[in-house]
């Protein structure tokens, strides 16, 4: 199986996915949003079609309607401070509408569906550059702000007190939220990616003991699921994105059944 390279980089990237995505997890989790997954999911189709026509990369397309969206979302939070979930339904309302529209200039169903399910197996060698150079700022980034990302999930106040430039902090986690979620929804699938963000986290969080725990063991279910579902798929000839999810959600129940919660 390895000696295709389309296989190779198809791993590559599903590491580096399952990494990137159960650690931005963690604070969305944390922070009690975990819809915004789906809505920068559905805006980053509409950017993806956005590429599409104006003739660049997919992949960049959607980074840039998601990050829009992402700090949309953050200001329309704001402005509703005691309604957050409406900020987010509002912006993957736009992006539904948005893909809708923009769908109509994108020719061939084909590709239309790997959009919704995924193309792990068609990533070329620039996505998994982009891939790989995102991965590494993302550890970069939790390595270093560590601390801020714990207290904006947790309690701002202490964050304040603290000395935490809670601005600084969640410009950057908002940035990096978008640019993961893009990227891997262009990869594995606007419907499945949201998915894969939450179902790790919420096993290591049963397990998990402390936040940085939880992290680790979010990393850790992430990688496991994503290879086993790939693995399964490749040898049973089924989309990626929806056996890593079966996969993912198999594995929360195991943990749900023979973990007792401490």
């Amino acid at each position: 199986m390895f000696q295709y390279e389309f296989m190779r980089r198809a791993f590559i990237a599903g590491i580096l996915i399952a990494i990137m995505i159960p650690l931005i997890g963690t604070v969305v989790v944390n922070r009690k949003t975990s819809t915004i997954g789906d809505a920068l999911s559905h805006t980053t189709l509409a950017g993806i079609f956005f590429g599409i026509i104006i003739g660049i990369n997919p992949l960049y397309g959607g980074i840039i309607i998601s990050v829009v969206a992402a700090f949309l979302i953050e200001f329309l939070r704001k402005k509703f401070p005691k309604n957050g979930d409406m900020a987010t339904a509002i912006i993957m309302s736009l992006g539904v509408g948005l893909s809708s529209i923009l769908s109509d200039f994108v020719t061939g169903a084909q590709n239309f569906e790997s959009f919704l399910f995924g193309s792990i197996v068609s990533v070329t060698r620039t996505d998994i550059y982009t891939i790989a150079i995102t991965t590494v700022i993302t550890l970069v980034a939790f390595y270093y702000l560590y601390y801020g990302l714990l207290f904006i999930s947790v309690d701002k106040t202490s964050a304040r007190l603290s000395g935490v430039n809670i601005r600084v902090v969640e410009y950057v986690f908002t940035f990096l939220l978008a640019v993961i979620m893009a990227i891997s929804a262009r990869v594995v699938g606007v419907l499945i990616v949201s998915s894969l963000m939450i179902l790790p986290v919420a096993s290591a969080m049963y397990i998990g003991k402390n936040y940085k725990q939880t992290v680790l063991l979010s990393i850790l279910f992430g990688v496991i699921f994503f290879i086993t579902g790939l693995l399964i798929a490749a040898y049973m000839n089924l989309k990626p994105g929806g056996s890593i999810i079966v996969v993912s959600v198999i594995g929360l129940l195991i943990v749900l059944l023979f973990r007792k919660k401490d």
